[in-house]
C-alpha cells in the first residue's frame, strides 16, 4: 500500500462488542493506521489493543482536545455509534471543517441480521436519498438481497456484555471522574426494570396471545401504534417530542377526533422497556380523557408481526417497525424523521388524515427502496454471535478500505 493510500481511522464509542477492535484489526492488516479514544472505562474494556488514548478530561474541553488531536494525529476517517451523543457531535463537528470522513453504525434498518454503516448519521442526518427516482436509480446498481435469515444473534451474549460496560463505568468511575453519560437513566435501575418486565411478559403471555387473535379476529379495523423506548435518541433528537408521553397523547387525542367510530388502536409497549414508566397506566388514563376506553387495547408481548398483517394502518415516530410495516405492505404514518419517510412509502397527509384513507405504499418503490438500502448502508451479519460478527466484520473492513461507503461494493 502506498503513502498516499494509507489511512488513519479513530474509533470513539461503538457498540458493546468486540465488533470495532476487530475491525481495527483487519484495517491494520490492509496496512492503515488505526487510532481509538477511551471516555469511560468499558471503552477501555471493550477496545484492549495498542492505538488507544485515555480522556479524563471535562466534557466543556473535548471540543478543543479532539480539534487538536484530529490534527496532530492526521486522522482521515471516524468510526463511532451514537451520531448524538455529546462527544461525537463536537467530534463530527471538528470533522466535517476538516474534511475527515466520518461513519455511524448501529442495529439494522432491516432486521434480524443486518448492521447499520452509513455515512454522516442516521435518521435526518442520513445521506441515503429520499427522492423516489434517486432510490430507484440506486436499486439498479445492487442485486437483490436474500432477505432470509443467515445468521443468528445471542441476547444473552448482548446482556452481558452490556452489563459489564456500564456497571464497570460505575464501579471504576474513579479513572475517568468527568465522563458523562447519555444515558437517562442508571444502569442498575434498567436492569432491573428490564428483567422484572420480562418476567411479566413470560407470566402473561397466554393471555396476551390470546388477546392478539380476538383483535385480529374481531371484524373490527385496527391501527397499530408499536411504542419506542423513552431514551431513544431517535426521539430525543430526530423527533418534535420531549418524550414519549407527549407523543402517546398526540395519537390518541387524534385517534379519538378522527378515526372511524368502530376502529380500534392497539399501543404496543417496546419489549426492551425497563418499565421505569408505567405506560399501561398511562394509556389507559389518557383512553378514560379521550371517551376510548372501549376501543384502545395495551399490549405488553406477543407478536408485532402476527398484528401487522391484518392492520389498517401503523404510526410510528421513526421506529425500524416501519420497515417490517412497509414489508408487509401495509399503509404507515411516520412522526418523527426518518430515513424511510419518502413520498410513496409513508402516507404524506396529516395524522388526522390517515385515520380515515391510509394509503398503502407503492410496492415497486418500496422493493427499490429495500434493495438499494441493502445493497449500500446495511452489513449482513450481528454484533453479538459467531459467525454472524465476523461476517459483519468483514465486509465493514472491506467497505473502509475500499472507500465504499453508501456504495455498491
Amino acid at each position: 500500500m502506498s503513502e498516499q493510500s494509507k489511512r488513519t481511522f479513530l474509533f470513539l464509542q461503538g457498540p458493546i462488542t468486540p465488533f470495532f477492535k476487530l475491525i481495527a484489526d483487519g484495517l491494520e492488516l490492509k496496512g492503515h493506521r488505526v487510532l481509538h479514544i477511551n471516555l469511560c472505562f468499558g471503552d477501555w474494556l471493550f477496545w484492549q489493543r495498542a492505538g488507544a488514548k485515555n480522556y479524563r478530561g471535562k466534557l466543556k474541553n473535548w471540543a478543543a482536545h479532539i480539534e487538536d488531536y484530529l490534527d496532530r494525529e492526521k486522522v482521515t476517517d471516524i468510526i463511532l455509534l451514537g451520531e448524538q451523543r455529546e462527544y461525537h457531535k463536537m467530534a463530527i463537528s471538528a470533522a466535517k471543517t476538516r474534511g475527515i470522513q466520518v461513519v455511524t453504525t448501529d442495529f439494522g434498518y432491516l432486521r434480524p441480521d443486518w448492521i447499520t454503516f452509513e455515512h454522516n448519521g442516521m435518521s435526518a442526518d442520513s445521506l441515503f436519498p429520499r427522492d423516489p427516482e434517486s432510490i430507484k436509480l440506486l436499486a439498479e446498481r445492487v442485486k437483490e438481497p436474500d432477505l432470509s435469515p443467515h445468521y443468528e444473534d445471542s441476547f444473552f451474549t448482548q446482556s452481558i456484555w452490556d452489563m459489564a460496560y456500564h456497571l464497570s463505568n460505575s464501579f471504576f468511575r474513579v479513572l475517568y471522574p468527568f465522563y458523562q453519560s447519555n444515558q437517562i437513566y442508571h444502569p442498575i435501575l434498567v436492569y432491573l426494570g428490564t428483567g422484572w418486565h420480562f418476567l411479566k411478559i413470560r407470566l402473561a403471555a397466554k393471555k396476551t396471545d390470546t388477546l392478539i387473535e380476538q383483535i385480529r379476529h374481531s371484524n373490527k379495523p385496527y391501527f397499530v401504534f408499536p411504542l419506542q423506548m423513552q431514551n431513544d435518541f431517535q426521539i430525543r433528537v430526530y423527533s418534535k417530542y420531549p418524550n414519549l408521553e407527549a407523543a402517546i397523547e398526540e395519537v390518541m387525542e387524534s385517534f379519538a377526533e378522527y378515526a372511524p367510530p368502530d376502529a380500534n388502536l392497539i399501543i404496543k409497549v417496546h419489549p426492551l422497556d425497563p418499565s421505569l414508566i408505567n405506560w399501561e397506566r398511562f394509556c389507559n388514563r389518557l383512553a378514560q380523557q379521550y371517551n376510548l376506553n372501549e376501543r384502545v387495547y395495551y399490549l405488553d408481548g406477543g407478536s408485532l408481526e402476527t398484528l401487522l398483517e391484518k392492520a389498517e394502518g401503523v404510526v410510528t415516530i421513526n421506529s425500524t417497525v416501519g420497515i417490517w410495516t412497509l414489508l408487509t405492505g401495509r399503509p404507515l404514518m411516520t412522526l418523527g424523521s426518518a430515513v424511510y419517510n419518502v413520498q410513496g412509502l409513508t402516507f404524506s397527509g396529516s395524522l388526522d388524515e390517515f385515520w380515515q384513507k391510509p394509503d398503502s405504499p407503492d410496492l415497486s418503490l418500496r422493493d427499490a427502496f429495500i434493495r438499494a438500502m441493502a445493497g449500500t448502508i446495511q452489513l449482513r451479519g450481528v454484533y453479538y454471535n459467531q459467525p454472524g460478527l465476523a461476517a459483519a466484520v468483514a465486509e465493514a473492513v472491506e467497505r473502509l478500505d475500499r472507500n465504499k461507503i453508501n456504495q455498491p461494493l
